[in-house]
């Protein structure tokens, strides 16, 4: 259960949050090892252009905006929002191969997806359902890390919440009897589906921040992960017997999580994750408290997978001995690894400057 370098491409990935591309602001990020351009046109769509001019392989983020035009600072070169090569300072002929590859762009509830592979193999439909994040009946923050780490150890902290009893003992998770309890897990074409319950125990240290009863709550984690990694959790915490295992959240605290785990290289990552709450929607303070506490919790587990990848970085062919706690992951790895081998069976290029590249138009 090592972690693999291929990174699959005809797949949309998350590669920066709308706030972080302004309309007058340019924003560099690598995706899957290769570097994009991000930018606004006029209209206010974010495209993507291959950090890197075609002639000298300067990156263009060093460059300057003209319009909806991109000059590279080192030669001169001007390049329009398909990729195409427009102004050649010292010759008026502009060969056909002067371009830099375009990428279908979407931009959905507050984050900006990227396609990686074929274009004409973009289809938006594809996108996982992250409407929580504009949704005015949820609050929350937008928040975001850089890993040093193989983007799969992340998803398989995400697959795995036994881990909440011992790397968040104290913050995320609370009582050693979660680790214990075997969650249901099945499978999905394009995700894995994990429910986990805890039954009749004291509320999470993070939450006695936020909400009180009387006496203990029942816990619940729903949550799928999807390719090429990404999760959406429906979690929180109700009065114990007043019947949220059978659908009954009467007097809960309900959360909703979406978090996007994003290849940068091998062996780093892009991790953009907001937590929102569905209760005290006009408190402020409950917003703020439950953004410091997951940015805690996440920075344990960024700690012990930066650990973990140290480790693996002088053996990456060490075994890891498969447990009953790893089924989720290891289905998750099975369904990433058929993905990838029907790519390669496919032949997935992504060619540069292929026909429609340029971006969609909804926002």
């Amino acid at each position: 259960m090592g972690t693999e370098s291929a990174f699959l491409k005809n797949t949309w990935y998350v590669a920066a949050w709308s706030h972080e591309i302004a309309a007058d602001t340019m924003l560099a990020r690598t995706v899957t090892r290769v570097p994009l351009l991000l930018w606004r046109d006029h209209t206010g769509r974010v495209n993507a252009l291959e950090d890197r001019c075609c002639h000298r392989a300067a990156p263009l983020s060093k460059g300057r905006r003209e319009g909806d035009r991109i000059r590279c600072m080192y030669h001169g070169l001007l390049f329009d929002a398909t990729g195409r090569c427009v102004e050649i300072p010292s010759q008026e002929f502009i060969p056909p191969a002067a371009r830099v590859r375009a990428f279908p762009v979407v931009e959905r509830f507050k984050w900006i997806w990227v396609w990686m592979g074929d274009p004409h193999k973009a289809d938006p439909s594809l996108i996982p359902d992250t409407h929580y994040l504009n949704d005015p009946g949820w609050r929350g923050l937008p928040d975001y890390m850089h890993y040093d780490a193989n983007y799969l150890l992340i998803t398989d902290n995400l697959l795995d919440f036994s881990h909440l009893s011992y790397v968040h003992e104290t913050t995320l998770g609370g009582s050693a009897k979660y680790a214990g309890i075997r969650p249901t897990v099945s499978r999905s074409a394009r995700g894995v589906h994990v429910e986990r319950w805890l039954i009749d125990e004291k509320p999470a240290p993070f939450l006695q921040k936020l909400k009180t009863w009387a006496g203990n709550v029942d816990r619940w984690n729903i949550y799928e992960v999807v390719l090429p990694g990404v999760l959406l959790m429906d979690s929180g915490s109700a009065p114990t017997g007043t019947g949220a295992p059978e659908g009954r959240r009467v007097d809960a605290a309900q959360f909703f999580s979406c978090q996007a785990v994003t290849p940068e290289t091998e062996r780093s990552s892009h991790y953009f994750f907001q937590q929102l709450h569905a209760f005290a929607l006009d408190d402020p303070g409950v917003t703020a408290s439950l953004a410091e506490s997951v940015r805690a919790g996440f920075l344990e587990d960024q700690e012990i997978i930066l650990a973990q990848q140290r480790v693996l970085d002088l053996d990456p062919d060490a075994p890891m001995l498969a447990m009953r706690m790893d089924t989720a992951l290891a289905s998750f790895r099975a369904l990433l690894g058929k993905a990838l081998a029907d790519e390669r069976a496919a032949g997935t290029t992504g060619g540069a400057g292929a026909p429609g590249a340029a971006g969609f138009a909804e926002r």
